[in-house]
């Protein structure tokens, strides 16, 4: 089963992180990394730019309204993800319990991935989809 580990921080744990040690962040995220990947269930990792540098897009009305960032209510940013193969919701809250970034202000959501298999397969956009993954190596 795939789980998104996503990562979350207050304004103020992400201003914490402004003061850290740039190539200590790395060496210590790069240990944790190497640990999924010798595990086998890292499948992505990504971090996400400052959120100043986003936009929002906001369909409550009609024509959507595209905003720049930072976002109205930043309580806790949203600022980077790991997507593991794991077998059980339980084997992630394991490996969430071992982030490299903890302390106050950050938290870690956890998400199961749906599939596609999940969805009606005699459904014309589902066969088409399942037909793009086949086509690209992504099934």
């Amino acid at each position: 089963m795939k789980y998104m580990l996503i990562m979350r921080a207050t304004d103020e744990a992400f201003a914490q992180m402004g003061n850290a040690d740039l190539a200590e962040m790395i060496e210590t995220v790069g240990r944790f990394n190497a640990e999924l990947i010798n595990a086998g269930v890292l499948l992505a990792a990504e971090g996400l730019d400052d959120a100043a540098e986003g936009v929002v897009v906001d369909y409550s009305a009609e024509t959507p309204v595209v905003t720049d960032g930072p976002y109205g209510e930043t309580k806790e940013l949203f600022g980077g993800f790991y997507i593991l193969n794991v077998s059980s919701k339980e084997e992630a809250v394991e490996w969430a319990k071992r982030m490299p970034m903890t302390g106050p202000g950050f938290k870690t959501e956890i998400r199961r991935v749906t599939t596609i298999d999940e969805f009606p397969q005699d459904n014309e956009w589902i066969r088409k989809e399942r037909a793009w993954r086949e086509s690209t190596g992504r099934l």
